[in-house]
């Protein structure tokens, strides 16, 4: 890993299309050779779920969640649907440098482990690769935390992070755009609420596999999450485990490079 131009920056908080938008954006600017590697950090408000780019929007109640306010988004990368509450989500937009996706994904979690010891949190990796094709078939795997992928992030067996990929292909370079969700609070197990699961035997099993495989910052620390240090001490993960110094950026600035 090369310092090469890298950035840094919180945009705060933003609704679930604008979120996913910066994300894209930021991989398409790069691909194209006008933008630079980028490390963001940012949240979500309203709450939002996010849907894997292939994933069914059938499979979520609109009408419940327009009712209790939460946004409904899907994102340019794969996986299953999260609801973005109270965590702090990352996004890493670089290049590919032919780099596997599991390697990709290793050193991505790498920085996050560091990042999260810097706020004091010991955590592991998952080792093993679950079977996701027999996964899926799976109704109750609607949820992207009901299992947890290789090198995806775990406090004593539970998943801590989850993270989704995609690759860019560009006339500059071909680019990965990986973001996750730090978990911070328990209210992503309300994901079940906004399910459109007709089975109440198979969504039981989807509140229970939540809260059981799940777990977030406040419980493992016992006390409430200060985002301003978290934001911090991931940004020093990164650049402790890569090498680099982050270049100052502003929110301003981010909008000029995409514009």
């Amino acid at each position: 890993m090369t310092g090469r131009g890298w950035q840094c920056i919180d945009t705060g908080e933003a609704d679930g299309a604008a979120n996913m938008a910066v994300d894209e954006s930021l991989a398409l600017a790069l691909a194209a050779g006008t933008g630079r590697p980028t490390l963001r950090l940012f949240r979500w408000k309203p709450w939002a779920v996010s849907l894997g780019y292939n994933q069914d929007a059938g499979t979520l109640d609109r009408e419940r969640c327009a009712a209790d306010g939460i946004d409904v988004v899907r994102r340019p990368t794969g996986g299953r649907a999260i609801l973005h509450a109270q965590e702090l989500t990352y996004s890493v937009t670089m290049r590919a440098e032919r780099k596997g996706v599991l390697q990709v994904y290793n050193e991505i979690s790498d920085a996050l482990v560091r990042g999260l010891a810097h706020y004091g949190v010991t955590v592991t990796l998952q080792k093993s690769q679950p079977e996701f094709a027999e996964a899926y078939r799976n109704p109750s795997s609607i949820p992207c935390f009901s299992s947890s992928a290789r090198y995806e992030i775990e406090w004593e067996g539970r998943k801590l992070v989850g993270s989704a990929q995609r690759r860019f292909a560009g006339e500059a370079c071909d680019v990965v755009l990986q973001h996750g969700s730090i978990l911070c609070g328990p209210a992503h197990a309300r994901l079940a609420e906004y399910l459109s699961v007709a089975d109440p035997d198979v969504l039981q099993r989807i509140r229970s596999s939540l809260n059981e495989q799940t777990t977030h910052l406040a419980a493992v620390s016992g006390r409430a999450v200060d985002l301003p240090r978290l934001t911090d001490c991931i940004r020093r993960g990164f650049e402790d485990a890569w090498g680099i110094a982050f270049a100052p950026a502003t929110y301003e600035g981010l909008h000029a490079q995409l514009s």
